[in-house]
């Protein structure tokens, strides 16, 4: 807060004492909780913090129309496959806008679009599970099988099975990334053990134990790339498991500055900012879909 602890004392016991009401309960100077009164007015003062950020945000949007900065949080995925032509191209349009990138996990994005330090969220999984978020639909994506170029598997792509490949060893995300929940959803639907020797947060390791053989890789099919994968195969697996949503997400109540729409434009055509404010209109707890 930049100030000193007697200062913060004193200010919440002023609004304590105009509110006439305890809002911390005390144990001597410490304290260690909020009280009933207190959770019942806290979503109101975020509600108060969230509305003066907007203030200072409208304001500049007028007086420094083009310049600024924009905080994306996004999975490792998405920053490294799915972001950098969206990127690129915003930063040639907006080059008085400083672009900041932040990686997480799909549940750090979201805490990072709620607590006010990222402006747009991109991720697969867990942004849609929030009310506080407007989570909207960017592409869907699906899913491919990398083995080494001599394995068996590469021998016949055309006739992979979930039954075959639940021969092998598998490495593939860890629960919550990339789509790993449909991977589990379609081993379990159909009785098959997923014989899981090695999870990863990204792609290039989950390919760099592949190369050295522990087991066969499951990745998005778009972090594999023929000339730098050029000693791995992939087989299409989007008839094994079901397809994945991206979804690009802001916070609800938050103002987006003019440049905020664009760049969510260049990332997902469709999501124009007629769109984006249709569905930050909407009620909390709806689906936005296009």
């Amino acid at each position: 807060l930049h100030t000193s602890q007697p200062g913060v004392s004193r200010q919440i016991r002023e609004l304590e004492d105009e509110l006439g009401i305890e809002l911390f309960h005390r144990a001597g100077k410490r304290l260690t909780g909020l009280t009933p009164p207190g959770e019942a007015v806290l979503p109101i003062v975020e509600r108060l913090l969230l509305e003066a950020d907007n203030l200072k945000r409208a304001g500049e949007d007028f007086a420094s129309t083009g310049r600024g900065t924009l905080t994306i949080a996004a999975t490792h995925s998405q920053a490294r496959y799915a972001l950098p032509p969206a990127v690129r191209d915003f930063s040639a349009a907006h080059p008085a806008v400083v672009l900041r990138l932040h990686q997480g996990s799909p549940k750090q994005v979201a805490e990072m679009l709620l607590s006010g330090d990222a402006d747009i969220g991109v991720a697969t999984e867990a942004l849609a599970q929030y009310d506080s978020l407007v989570a909207l639909p960017s592409y869907r994506w699906t899913h491919a099988v990398v083995v080494p170029k001599h394995h068996a598997l590469a021998q016949e792509p055309e006739t992979l099975t979930l039954e075959r490949l639940a021969q092998f060893p598998i490495i593939t995300y860890e629960p919550g990334y990339t789509g790993r929940t449909h991977i589990a959803e379609a081993f379990a639907r159909r009785g098959l053990p997923l014989n899981l020797v090695l999870s990863a947060m990204d792609a290039d390791v989950i390919k760099t134990y592949v190369e050295l053989g522990m087991g066969v890789g499951i990745i998005a099919s778009m972090a594999f790339d023929e000339t730098r994968d050029a000693a791995l195969q992939a087989i299409d697996a989007r008839h094994l498991f079901a397809s994945n949503m991206t979804r690009v997400a802001v916070r609800r109540g938050a103002f987006l500055r003019g440049y905020a729409y664009e760049f969510i434009r260049s990332f997902a055509p469709p999501l124009t900012r007629a769109l984006v404010d249709q569905a930050l209109a909407q009620a909390p707890g709806s689906r936005f879909e296009i």
